[in-house]
C-alpha cells in the first residue's frame, strides 16, 4: 500500500506524499512542489483528489484546511503553433486573467500557537532572498532567527520563475555578484543534501537592432574583464550552438557558456531545511499586520499570530515589500509587473543553453526533464500585483518562440503561470539600512533576477549584519539613492 501510485503522470507514490508531510510540507500546494504531483498531462484531475484525503489521513491537515492547489490553465493541453494563431491586440493591454489569485490564504492553514515572542533578528518574506539570509546569518553563529512569510513556501516569485542564472548583466555589481551566486550553485547539493539540477548549458542573447548589439558588444567587454567567458557570436555561430534556430530578424548575439539554469523549488527547500536545521524559526501562513516604532526603531513586528520583539528588522518580500514598508510609513518605489511563464511537455533533449531574444524580452530553455520553459515581457502590462494568466501571454510567446525554432509547434503547453517582477527606477535592487529608521534593513527590488543573486547577495548581507564590517554594496544599493539621484541603470533585463 505505501507504494501505491497516487500520480502516474509523474510517478509520485502515497510514500513520496508522506516523505513531503515528514519535511514539514503538508498542504496541498507546497506537497504539489516537493513531489511534482499534478505537473504532468492531467494537470491534477486525476490526482489531487486522492493526495487531499491522503493529507487528511495522515493527519497533516484538519479536514477544513485541505483545500486544492490553484489551477494552471490551459485546462486542456494545447498546440504552440495553435496558440500562435490566436489574435492578439497590441494596442490594448492585459488585463485580468485565469486564475486571479488570491491576497489571503485560508484561515485554516495558519499554524496553532503564537510566534516566538522575541527574536534578535526577524526577517519578513520567506522567499530564496529572505531563506538565504537566515541561513547564512545562522551559519555565522545568529540563530536567534525568525523568517516570516505569508504563504506557503514556494508561492511568490521565487516558485514562479524559470530557474536561469547568468552573469550576463551590465553593470559591474551584478556581474560580480551573479559569479559568486553560481560559484554557490555549484556547491549546494554537497552542502545542502539536496540536488538543484544545475546544468550549465549557457546563455545565447539575440539582438535584433543595431543599438542591442552594440550593449551586447559592451557587455561582453565588462564581463571579460572580470573573468566571464562571453563571446560575440555571428548568426550563423548561434545557430551551430542552437541547430535549427532561425535567427529571423537578429543581427548579433553574445554566448557564456557558463551560464545556466536550475530547478527553483529544491534551491528554495534546500536553504528552508538549512535554516530550521540550525535553529531558525521559519513560520509559514504568518502575515505581518504593523510594526511597533519608537526613537528612530522598529522595536516589533506585529503579525495575525502576535507580536514579535526584535532587534532588526529586514524587510525581504519582494514585490509585496512596498506594502509591509508602508505600515511602517516607509515608501518605497519598487513597483510590481506581472510576467507570465509557460511550460510544455518533455521532449528529448536538444536545447543546451538558455534563449533570450533581448529586443523583445523573449526567452526559452528546456529543463533536465525536457520541457521547454519560457515567457515573454508585454510592454503593455500596467503595474500590479496581479498573477493570473492570459491567452494574450501564451499567444504572444508562442508566435515569437515558433519564429526562432519553428520546429516545436506541434509541442502541446501543459501549464502556465504568473510571478511580479519586483520593479525598481533603475533595475538595481535596494540595500541597506532604511533611512530614519537604522535597523529597518532593506532587500528587494531585484526586477526578477533576485533568484539568481540571493546566494551571494545573502552572503554578503549577513556578514555585513554580523561584523558591522562597512561593505559598498549596501551603500552603492541603499534606498537613499533615489532621493539623491545617484542612479546607475541595469540594461540587461529579460522576460
Amino acid at each position: 500500500m505505501s507504494k501505491s501510485m497516487i500520480c502516474s503522470c509523474e510517478d509520485v507514490t502515497a510514500d513520496d506524499v508522506r516523505h513531503a508531510v515528514s519535511r514539514g510540507y503538508c498542504d496541498v500546494e507546497s506537497v504539489k512542489r516537493y513531489t511534482g504531483f499534478g505537473t504532468g498531462i492531467c494537470q491534477g484531475k486525476s490526482c489531487l483528489s486522492a493526495v487531499a484525503s491522503l493529507l487528511e489521513k495522515e493527519k497533516a491537515l484538519k479536514a477544513d484546511a485541505v483545500v486544492p492547489f490553484t489551477p494552471r490553465p490551459p485546462l486542456f493541453p494545447t498546440e504552440l503553433s495553435l496558440l500562435a494563431s490566436a489574435p492578439v491586440d497590441e494596442s490594448l493591454p492585459p488585463i485580468g486573467g485565469v486564475p486571479q489569485e488570491v491576497d489571503a490564504f485560508p484561515q485554516a492553514l495558519r499554524p496553532e500557537g503564537p510566534v516566538p515572542a522575541k527574536a534578535k533578528v526577524v526577517i519578513i518574506g520567506g522567499g530564496v532572498m529572505g531563506l538565504a539570509l537566515a541561513y547564512n546569518l545562522a551559519r555565522s553563529g545568529e540563530t536567534d532567527v525568525v523568517v516570516l512569510e505569508r504563504g506557503y513556501l514556494c508561492a511568490g516569485a521565487s516558485g514562479r520563475n524559470g530557474g536561469g542564472v547568468r552573469m550576463q548583466w551590465g553593470t559591474p555589481a551584478l556581474v560580480e555578484l551573479a559569479k559568486r551566486s553560481i560559484d554557490v550553485m555549484k556547491g549546494f547539493a554537497r552542502e545542502m543534501g539536496i540536488n538543484v539540477w544545475l546544468r550549465q548549458g549557457g546563455y545565447l542573447f539575440l539582438a535584433r537592432k543595431p543599438e542591442v548589439a552594440k550593449r551586447l558588444e559592451r557587455n561582453v567587454a565588462l564581463h571579460n574583464r572580470y573573468g566571464v567567458p562571453t563571446r560575440l557570436v555571428t548568426p550563423d555561430a548561434a545557430r551551430d550552438i542552437v541547430p535549427g534556430l532561425t535567427m529571423k530578424g537578429c543581427v548579433a548575439a553574445s554566448f557564456n557558456p557558463e551560464d545556466g539554469v536550475i530547478f527553483p523549488w529544491p534551491f528554495l527547500w534546500g536553504y528552508a531545511q538549512g535554516c530550521r536545521k540550525k535553529g531558525v524559526r521559519v513560520e509559514t501562513y504568518t502575515e505581518v499586520t504593523g510594526f511597533e516604532v519608537s526613537g528612530g526603531q522598529v522595536r516589533k513586528v506585529k503579525t495575525d499570530r502576535g507580536d514579535i520583539a526584535c532587534d532588526t528588522v529586514v524587510l525581504a518580500s519582494g514585490a509585496w515589500s512596498p506594502q509591509v514598508a508602508k505600515l511602517v510609513g516607509v515608501d518605497l518605489p519598487n513597483e510590481p509587473h506581472r510576467h507570465e511563464i509557460l511550460s510544455t511537455e518533455p521532449l528529448k533533449p536538444f536545447l543546451g543553453p538558455l534563449v533570450s531574444v533581448l529586443d523583445s524580452g523573449l526567452y526559452f530553455s528546456q529543463s533536465m526533464r525536457g520541457e521547454i520553459v519560457g515567457g515573454m515581457g508585454d510592454p503593455k502590462e500596467p503595474p500590479g500585483l496581479n498573477m493570473g494568466s492570459t491567452l494574450r501571454f501564451v499567444s504572444r510567446f508562442a508566435h515569437a518562440l515558433m519564429e526562432q525554432l519553428p520546429q516545436v509547434g506541434h509541442v502541446k503547453v501543459l501549464r502556465q503561470w504568473a510571478g511580479c517582477y519586483d520593479v525598481t527606477p533603475d533595475n538595481n535592487p535596494i540595500l541597506g539600512r532604511t533611512p530614519g529608521l537604522d535597523n529597518l534593513l532593506q532587500m528587494s527590488g531585484f526586477v526578477g533576477h533576485g533568484f539568481m543573486m540571493a546566494p551571494a547577495v545573502a552572503e554578503r548581507m549577513a556578514a555585513w549584519m554580523i561584523t558591522g564590517e562597512s561593505d559598498e554594496l549596501f551603500t552603492r544599493f541603499n534606498l537613499r539613492r533615489f532621493a539623491e539621484g545617484a542612479l546607475e541603470r541595469e540594461d540587461m533585463i529579460i522576460g
